[in-house]
């Protein structure tokens, strides 16, 4: 076998790789990632090497996961109640992650979901370019993309999402695509509720008034994304989800059977395994700030595989800001949480400042809050 000299590798690389073509070329086919499955890549395109070795940190403790709560009988049952609330204090605070099971959304509806999503990603590529958008593309109500930051990001996400703006202003049905239209307006209103119930278990386990959060508008606006993971022919060398935290108040995330979904705890990455029936609940950055770092929100990442496709759908529960009129409300620590031992960490923020910076930065694994700190 012939041995390669450093320079040759390096030459190599520098003749054959223009990166802003390849970006180019990958947005023209308005197909993401799926398009390029099924052109039936055997090897992935350089704009998608993660140069991230994602052996490291693996935590070796199977004892330790994610907590799983059980919301049954938290409305009738004062007892259970009380306990759910303490368990969702400890998981905020120790691990930003928490599945909760007995939610009250029928498994029927999560599995039509994920199969909806699914559908779109699989339909014709000529129908999917239909809804195709770039960064550029805010005024949409309905965006289909896959990397739309690539100029911007380090590299490239093995990764297509659709995305809907659900509440406070959801889309005309007839502007969404006919293979999911029924099932995300059915699962945003149920999502929405177990949403408004969980602010109200946050709320208590803060020592605050049940309705606390939802008057501060935290349930207000509520952006669903369907996140398509194709199979990879080689995961070792990208990312599905790079290492990030979540721009919002919370997240609830429903996740197929596949697995992928990683946190990181201790310094350590953990897996959060499937448990059907269940969706996964996480602390968002706005929370952090307004609970003056109680609650945290902490890294996770996705994983690429050889199987799937992976399907999850992420609603993302936040107050709505205008990024054309520039409208936005602004948040800071909540008084009643604040003590001379207590003292804010943050300053008072506006949603438009925060999603600025947000933007700005790109999921480049830096703590998103830093900026907005006293």
């Amino acid at each position: 076998m012939e041995v390669k000299s450093t320079n040759q590798i390096e030459g190599s690389i520098d003749s054959n790789y223009d990166r802003k073509t390849e970006i180019e070329a990958f947005h023209a086919s308005k197909t993401g990632v799926k398009g390029l499955v099924d052109s039936g890549v055997k090897k992935i395109p350089t704009i998608f090497h993660s140069g991230i070795n994602i052996t490291e940190n693996i935590a070796s403790d199977s004892k330790l996961n994610v907590p799983v709560i059980d919301l049954r009988d938290i409305h009738n049952n004062p007892s259970r109640h009380k306990a759910v609330v303490t368990k969702i204090r400890s998981a905020c605070q120790e691990w930003g992650f928490f599945q909760v099971i007995n939610h009250g959304i029928l498994i029927s509806i999560m599995d039509e979901m994920i199969h909806g999503i699914r559908k779109f990603h699989e339909q014709d590529a000529d129908v999917r370019k239909q809804f195709y958008s770039t960064s550029k593309d805010l005024k949409k109500r309905i965006q289909y993309s896959s990397n739309s930051k690539l100029h911007q990001d380090n590299f490239a996400n093995w990764r297509d999402t659709v995305a809907c703006s659900m509440a406070p202003n959801p889309p005309k049905p007839e502007e969404l695509s006919t293979v999911f239209r029924d099932i995300i307006i059915e699962y945003s209103k149920r999502t929405m509720a177990l949403g408004c119930t969980i602010f109200e278990l946050l709320s208590e386990a803060l020592g605050l008034n049940p309705s606390y959060l939802k008057e501060l508008k935290c349930a207000e606006g509520l952006l669903i994304q369907g996140h398509y993971y194709p199979p990879c022919p080689e995961p070792e060398l990208t990312m599905g989800t790079p290492k990030h935290t979540d721009i919002c108040f919370m997240t609830i995330l429903l996740q197929d059977q596949l697995g992928g979904l990683q946190v990181l705890h201790e310094n350590q990455w953990f897996n959060v395994p499937p448990v059907h029936g269940a969706l996964v609940v996480n602390v968002g950055d706005l929370l952090q700030l307004i609970t003056n770092d109680n609650f945290v929100s902490v890294y996770h990442r996705v994983l690429s595989s050889h199987g799937g496709p992976r399907v999850s759908v992420a609603s993302f529960f936040a107050s709505p800001h205008d990024p054309v009129k520039g409208t936005s409300k602004v948040y800071g620590p909540i008084k009643e949480l604040l003590s001379e031992e207590n003292p804010p960490i943050y300053r008072d923020t506006s949603i438009g400042e925060i999603m600025a910076h947000h933007f700005a930065k790109g999921p480049d694994g830096n703590y998103a809050l830093q900026p907005f700190r006293l």
